[in-house]
């Protein structure tokens, strides 16, 4: 059996070809899930309520893909909270936001004073 000089052009570039398509792109760090939409929105005047409602979800759907979101996801969603009124919540997010990025702590805490008060 002889391989023709086309075939033996090609076959490298298939194999190229065959090599990329089994490279995975590599896994990023945070999930986002619409949360720079969201910041977006919150700058374009949308209630905190439907961006609230929007983060939770996207919420749920990073932890069930057993991700982490990025910074300030957290904060941003308490600070909805505690625009709404629901101060337990937004501490409560704030808690975690400064538990997951420790370098955040300081601006955390400062807004852990003003809604403690």
């Amino acid at each position: 059996m002889t391989i023709s000089k086309a075939s033996r052009r090609v076959l490298p570039l298939l194999s190229l070809c065959l090599l990329a398509a089994c490279v995975q792109a590599p896994k990023t760090l945070y999930q986002w899930e619409g949360y720079q939409p969201q910041v977006y929105e919150h700058f374009k005047g949308q209630s905190p309520q439907q961006q609230i409602t929007e983060l939770e979800k996207g919420l749920e759907r990073i932890a069930a893909k057993g991700n982490v979101p990025p910074p300030g996801y957290r904060a941003h969603l308490g600070m909805l909270y505690a625009e709404t009124g629901r101060d337990d919540l937004a501490l409560q997010q704030l808690e975690a936001e400064k538990a997951a990025f420790p370098e955040s702590a300081a601006y955390i805490d400062f807004l852990l004073k003003k809604y403690r008060k």
